[in-house]
């Protein structure tokens, strides 16, 4: 394959430590990238229309997609203590939410559909309006009374004081409470149309990028920066700390319950369709199971 593939991530520092050497061509033999960074909701977007060839999106979208993109092993972002928060201007139990204004980063992210499964168990009556905003402009309207509460992600864990905001709850706490499983958060698909040979190749690809980078994070020091939308350089080294882990190396069998775990339960509630048996499959996963068969 010669022309390159095209790509897009958002520009979070855990998407541009794990992909600065594959974006900057420094893993022989891997698959050439037209990069693109976008937001989260518009890869999500992305995704459901059919535009692109490799996508970082959110978990929650897959059962939309999953028949035009395939789920790669790696590269995405699952964990622990990492989940979205549910951020207020002041103290108010979970009730207090009953007919709220609340923004969120995306209706298909996976932060939403997290909220979604715990405002249906702490919220009686549900929440009121929900606002779709860019995520670094959350914060801020929450903080101007532009909406009553807010949904982040990301670095907002260790940057929402600053801001004189409460944690109303801990979307991440709540859900390994009820289950026991990782927080799966953003997921890695490419398009099923490039056939097995280049998938397993770009799964090949992730898992070599995001090694590189373990093995010397200063090469992609000046990347990281120039994207994390003025953040400071301790809280990006905490942003890949928490969300750049073994489960971005290779989901495993944790990683992929976590997954199939929440969109079962959501396909439950009526929250999201519900996924084919081998929805989650990888070629390299049926490969390995007919070996062992």
């Amino acid at each position: 394959m010669t022309d390159a593939l095209r790509m897009a991530y958002s520009p979070c520092p855990n998407d541009t430590f794990t992909f600065h050497a594959w974006a900057h061509g420094e893993l022989p033999g891997a698959p050439a990238l037209d990069v693109t960074f976008a937001d989260i909701d518009v890869t999500n977007g992305m995704a459901e229309r059919g535009d692109g060839d490799v996508l970082k999106v959110s978990y929650a979208v897959l059962p939309w997609v999953l028949r035009e993109y395939a789920l790669l092993p790696c590269g995405g972002a699952l964990g622990r203590g990492c989940g979205p928060l549910v951020l207020t201007r002041d103290d108010r139990p979970a009730a207090g939410l009953a007919g709220a204004t609340v923004a969120v980063p995306s209706e298909r992210s996976t932060a939403y559909l997290l909220f979604r499964l715990w405002a249906a168990a702490e919220v009686p009556g549900g929440v009121g309006r929900i606002v779709v905003l860019p995520f670094h402009e959350i914060m801020p309207a929450v903080r101007d009374g532009r909406v009553d509460a807010g949904l982040v992600i990301h670095e907002a864990r260790f940057t929402y004081r600053t801001y004189d905001l409460t944690c109303l709850a801990d979307m991440g706490e709540h859900w390994e409470r009820a289950t026991g499983l990782p927080i799966p958060l953003g997921a890695i698909i490419a398009k099923r149309t490039l056939g097995e040979q280049t998938l397993r190749q770009l799964a090949e690809s992730a898992r070599q990028s995001v090694r590189a980078a373990w093995k010397d994070p200063a090469a992609s020091r000046n990347y990281v920066l120039a994207h994390a939308q003025e953040m400071d350089e301790s809280v990006a080294d905490q942003h890949i700390g928490l969300y750049v882990n073994e489960f971005t190396e290779d989901l495993g069998e944790a990683g992929y319950a976590a997954v199939r775990g929440l969109l079962d339960r959501a396909a439950a509630e009526g929250l999201v369709p519900p996924l084919d048996p081998d929805a989650l499959d990888f070629p390299a996963d049926s490969a390995r199971a007919a070996t062992s068969a």
